[in-house]
């Protein structure tokens, strides 16, 4: 059992039976009162972002959620696929709003980290930060370049970014795949 001060980001809970990931967490004090923790959470099956605020008083169960190593297949009108690594007969799918902005960055046949609630499959854990190739990147404009200079370069996934004004088409970048940025030119072509 969790303490209220205890309830972090990237923590798992238990709320009403069902899992929620903690986005966000604010302990404060109103005046005189007792402190309360104030929260931002997901529930992992349907994406939902709710807001709870647990006070001093309260105690949340951590949820118990297991890893199974999983293949992403392919996307097709927001069903995503995905089979067993040992198993490509064993398939099953999640929706676009289960794994929210991740899905973006999925490249075919990778493997990932399937989170596991009651022996069923929630969604995925993609690896924080992914080498992907450039595939569209426009040329960069001379201008005022002096607080650094930005531009919208295409994935190899479809995904858009904004990235730094030497990036060109072939390279490979690395990105963030929680926050959606560029961090730094992995290869250049």
């Amino acid at each position: 059992m969790l303490e209220y001060n205890e309830i972090l980001p990237k923590k798992v809970i238990l709320l009403d039976g069902e899992p929620y990931e903690v986005l966000d967490a604010h302990v404060f004090r109103k005046q005189q009162r007792k402190p309360v923790n104030q929260t931002k959470l997901r529930h992992l099956i349907t994406g939902k972002v709710t807001e709870q605020a647990f006070h001093v008083s309260e105690k949340v169960a951590e949820a118990d959620l297991s890893t199974k190593t999983v293949k992403f297949l392919f996307s097709n009108r927001g069903e995503n696929w995905f089979c067993t690594e040992n198993n490509p007969g064993d398939r099953f799918k999640l929706s676009d709003e289960t794994l929210g902005s991740g899905r973006s960055f999925m490249k075919a046949n990778m493997t990932l980290e399937a989170l596991v609630f009651n022996d069923d499959i929630i969604g995925v854990k993609l690896p924080i930060k992914m080498d992907l190739i450039v595939k569209e990147a426009p040329p960069a404009v001379k201008g005022n370049t002096a607080q650094g200079g930005s531009k919208q370069i295409t994935l190899e996934t479809g995904a858009t970014i904004n990235a730094p004004l030497f990036i060109n088409e072939g390279d490979v970048v690395r990105i963030n795949t929680e926050t959606g940025e560029y961090v730094e030119r992995a290869d250049k072509r």
